[in-house]
């Protein structure tokens, strides 16, 4: 070989191999921008043993659901939720048999996404026959398959349809003899980690004179105490003035109330949380919603997040006077 050939050959070589530097540099950084692949979980089982009950718990939980998507489009969620930067890390998708002629593509979805590499569980909601006629005479609705027959014949057809997949879970939750509570405690157990279910609350101040909150869990009466009202200086201000709120505070048992009743609500709120219960309305109540109840609102949803609990804080009647 020539000495020109053997250059000719060397630079061929360096050219070579700065080609395969380049290509795996442009690689990593193709593997960087790679977007992550979301989480994802199927809820799937008989009509009637809680899916949407499943469904809203993993709602709670930061979970982004989607109810009754034909099975085909999944693999296009997953695509979409790995498009959105992180923004949707976990989609959870309810499948059923209101999917009629869908419901067959769901295996080739299934294997879509294994080859894809996409983490899936699925998660088949199981009870019995006598629970779920229980539960569709009470609701006098009639099962989605039963057609012209009765209810029992729609639930054997579900179970057929719905045989193989049954199999194929990763979790089947019996829910025969559970209640809602019991059933989103069993979710929480398997979804939330080490994390403790998130509470929201929403404070509300309000004027009795005007009715009660009808969406109110909690009802607290600030009657007790003086009205600024009665102190000419202080009537045409609300709750949100500190002269007005100070003159509240500085009524005997004010900040007592305060502080035990916030005790109180951190009490009620482990409970609820152990009931699977997310969102609590707080009403706190004076004649008409304008001083005592808005400053009490006010400090009381500032403890309340000072405590971790995520806070709403309305005042529905303040200028209604």
């Amino acid at each position: 070989m020539t000495e020109h050939a053997h250059e000719h050959q060397d630079e061929r070589g360096r050219a070579d191999g700065a080609g395969h530097v380049s290509t795996g540099s442009t690689m990593e950084k193709a593997e960087a921008a790679t977007p992550a692949i979301p989480e994802l979980v199927i809820i799937s089982g008989m009509s009637g043993a809680g899916r949407s009950t499943a469904a809203k718990c993993l709602e709670d939980l930061g979970w982004f659901v989607v109810d009754n998507l034909p099975p085909a489009l999944i693999p296009t969620m997953v695509e979409l939720g790995a498009r959105s930067q992180g923004n949707v890390a976990r989609i959870a998708v309810v499948v059923d048999v209101r999917g009629r002629r869908f419901f067959d593509n769901l295996r080739e979805s299934l294997a879509d996404l294994e080859s894809k590499h996409v983490t899936r569980r699925i998660v088949f909601l199981e009870s019995s026959d006598d629970a779920l006629v229980r539960r569709f005479e009470s609701v006098r609705r009639p099962h989605p398959l039963q057609g012209d027959g009765r209810i029992v014949d729609g639930i054997a057809a579900e179970r057929d349809l719905l045989r193989e997949l049954r199999g194929d879970a990763d979790l089947v939750i019996d829910t025969s003899s559970l209640n809602v509570h019991e059933l989103r405690a069993k979710m929480d157990a398997q979804f939330a980690g080490d994390e403790e279910p998130e509470l929201r609350a929403t404070v509300m101040s309000f004027g009795f004179k005007y009715g009660l909150p009808v969406d109110a869990d909690l009802v607290v009466d600030c009657r007790f105490l003086p009205n600024p009202h009665w102190v000419p200086e202080l009537r045409p201000f609300t709750g949100l003035n500190e002269e007005v709120s100070g003159y509240v505070f500085d009524q005997p048992g004010a900040k007592e109330f305060l502080n035990q009743y916030t005790e109180l609500l951190q009490l009620i709120a482990a409970g609820y949380r152990r009931e699977g219960k997310r969102y609590v309305t707080i009403a706190v109540g004076c004649t008409g919603g304008k001083h005592r109840s808005v400053a009490m609102s006010e400090k009381l949803a500032a403890r309340l997040a000072t405590e971790g609990i995520e806070t709403v804080l309305v005042h529905r009647d303040m200028g209604r006077e």
